[in-house]
């Protein structure tokens, strides 16, 4: 990490020009005094992309990310835009313009664009494409130097679609090995040839059977996990959980096998409370304090003028919203 300090990192889906303003307010107003240094900026295809142009699916242009991030630096904060590989390209059938333009990319084109879950979840990138990564790594290169980012986030959460049967490519083949492929490119090109730190998200290398999180979202019962042991140990892994569990298991195994991991929680105060003090426990135990520096917050609806200007004003917030404010002020306080 590029600091001593504890790691309050703040996770948003944001890509519009039009809510700049209200969200650079919201920086200065709630998150710094928060204490939040780090903010995980999830672009994905929200950013106007000069290399691809064809492919933006928001407002987000290149000067938005160079002030938000001087903003970000003159207070202090690691701003890291994610960008969503491999899985999560659209919803349900309907793809995202990555597959909609390069429909050869898709790993499931039998799919049609109507499915909704449980049928389908999401579409993924087909990873053994040849010509996938080129792409990749352009929308990559855009966004780190367009926010001038020393860190990047790739995503890589809840990915179901991979070695389908009418795969060409993928079918029959192992998915650890192919998620590790997947993995192993983007750290090849972002790490080796960028020089960036690389985060990514941890459900899929976790076991749901050796941990006993019996949810295959947030723990895989798919055949990925055993990716865990084929990418490399200085990729930092943001564990997100945010139901209630005595333990979370995951932590130390991610610790044990040499990652740095951070949790990351949600709405729930309780469970993020739970999630934060037994991770520093188990780092305690293995003696990797060092290699479990805090916690990411995560937000997952959709951001504008209205609720950044609503989250700055505590007695207009209700719901979810409360909450989450709470959340933030307990686990803040708490990382010190």
């Amino acid at each position: 990490m590029t600091s001593n300090k504890p790691v309050r990192a703040f996770h948003l889906r944001f890509g519009s020009h039009e809510d700049v303003e209200p969200f650079k307010n919201f920086i200065q107003k709630v998150l710094v005094p928060k204490g939040i240094n780090q903010i995980i900026l999830e672009c994905n295809m929200s950013f106007k992309f000069e290399s691809h142009p064809e492919l933006s699916e928001g407002t987000l242009n290149k000067t938005d990310a160079k002030e938000l991030a001087a903003l970000c630096k003159r207070n202090g904060i690691r701003l890291i835009p994610l960008f969503q590989c491999l899985g999560h390209q659209g919803w349900g059938g309907a793809r995202n313009s990555i597959l909609k333009h390069y429909p050869e990319f898709d790993e499931t084109p039998h799919i049609p664009v109507d499915a909704e879950w449980p049928e389908f979840f999401c579409p993924s990138w087909c990873p053994l494409h040849p010509d996938v990564n080129a792409l990749a790594f352009d929308l990559m290169d855009e966004l780190i130097n367009a926010f001038d980012a020393d860190a990047f986030h790739i995503g890589m959460d809840e990915v179901f679609a991979l070695a389908d049967d009418q795969c060409p490519r993928c079918k029959g083949k192992d998915r650890a090995e192919l998620f590790a492929k997947a993995v192993n490119d983007m750290y090849d090109h972002l790490v080796n040839k960028r020089g960036v730190q690389m985060y990514m998200w941890g459900d899929r290398l976790i076991d749901s059977d050796e941990t006993g999180y019996n949810n295959k979202f947030e723990a895989d019962t798919f055949g990925t996990s055993k990716a865990v042991d084929l990418i490399p140990k200085d990729i930092i892994i943001t564990d997100w959980h945010y139901l209630k569990h005595e333990i979370f298991p995951s932590i130390g195994i991610f610790l044990e096998k040499g990652f740095t991991v951070i949790p990351a929680c949600w709405f729930d105060t309780e469970s993020a409370v739970n999630f934060l003090a037994d991770s520093q426990r188990q780092a305690r135990e293995l003696g990797a304090d060092d290699r479990m520096p805090g916690m990411v917050m995560t937000t997952w609806h959709h951001w504008n003028k209205e609720e950044f200007e609503r989250f700055a004003s505590p007695e207009k917030l209700d719901g979810e919203m409360r909450e989450l404010a709470e959340t933030i002020d307990i686990i803040s306080s708490k990382l010190i």
